[in-house]
């Protein structure tokens, strides 16, 4: 049984990537394992409006680091994101805290939503 690599994050669906082709079972071991699920942050200003947004969820296995993952919205908020004003530099900052602290880990809220989405047989 593979699990969709969808669920609803605050009324929203997004994509969870790292899991194609495993298992319930190959998910759960490595959940024992030490893996985890996370979301990035990252921030775009446009002079007055300033937009901080959550990456999709990232899938990162027992020993595997999120720095690579996170790379590319450490960048985009570190060009675009510090030209708003007023929440530009602080949306910024908090972004990159988040990201460079290993991202926002959302196994619980994952693991919740996956409890109460069918399972597919593929």
């Amino acid at each position: 049984m593979k699990i969709k690599p969808f669920y609803q994050f605050k009324s929203a669906i997004m994509q969870i990537k790292n899991i194609e082709g495993l298992t319930a079972t190959d998910i759960n071991r490595e959940l024992e394992r030490g893996g985890k699920f996370v979301i990035y942050q990252y921030c775009v200003s446009i002079v007055v409006l300033t937009f901080k947004r959550p990456s999709s969820i990232y899938f990162l296995r027992a020993g595997e680091s999120g720095f690579s993952k996170s790379i590319i919205f450490t960048l985009i908020s570190s060009l675009f994101g510090w030209w708003g004003i007023p929440w530009g530099p602080i949306y910024t900052i908090g972004s990159l805290v988040t990201n460079l602290g290993g991202g926002k880990n959302v196994t619980k809220e994952v693991i919740a939503a996956l409890n109460t989405v069918p399972v597919t047989n593929q």
